[in-house]
């Protein structure tokens, strides 16, 4: 009889947490009610500071998934963004993909998710102006707390994720 095939569980908040300390990566995480919309968000974070985002989880038509991180006002069109990443005709992925995936539910995409994406099929993009910000926040794979990060700890994590996110101009 052959062995079951088991699926490696998504990573928790305290392995996000590990991951990033190993790698030297300092963060601050805020606890907050559950939000799922950027309006949410503006409403409860009272006077965090730093750059705040928004995370959009996209496949295009040839199957390629994207992970695009922008400032939470950016506006992004999805037909002219597609010209800009190098991406076919774009849409929103499925929550069952993004849970496949990234191992997040809807209202947590984060890039911190990446930790979840052990073949690396995401490609990822982060917004050009929000890197230059000082401190980034995202949610810790989960949306009822906010984690600050730097925008090179930011890095630094992504790349550990077997990636080199490609920064844009949105």
């Amino acid at each position: 009889m052959a062995p079951a095939i088991v699926e490696a569980m998504p990573a928790t908040e305290a392995d996000l947490f590990a991951h990033l300390e190993a790698l030297g990566v300092h963060v601050e995480t805020h606890r907050h009610p559950p939000v799922f919309t950027v309006a949410e968000a503006k409403a409860l974070r009272g006077g965090l500071d730093g750059a705040h985002t928004k995370n959009l989880f996209l496949k295009d038509k040839k199957g390629v998934l994207w992970l695009v991180v922008a400032l939470e006002d950016r506006a992004i069109d999805l037909k002219n963004l597609r010209y800009k990443i190098g991406a076919a005709p774009l849409s929103f992925a499925g929550a069952a993909t993004l849970r496949e995936r990234l191992g997040v539910e809807p209202g947590s995409v984060t890039p911190f998710a990446l930790i979840n994406d052990s073949e690396a099929a995401v490609r990822v993009i982060l917004d050009a102006e929000m890197m230059d910000a000082p401190v980034l926040n995202f949610h810790p794979l989960v949306n009822t707390a906010t984690t600050a990060i730097t925008a090179q700890g930011l890095l630094a994590f992504i790349r550990s994720c077997g990636r080199e996110p490609a920064i844009v101009a949105l």
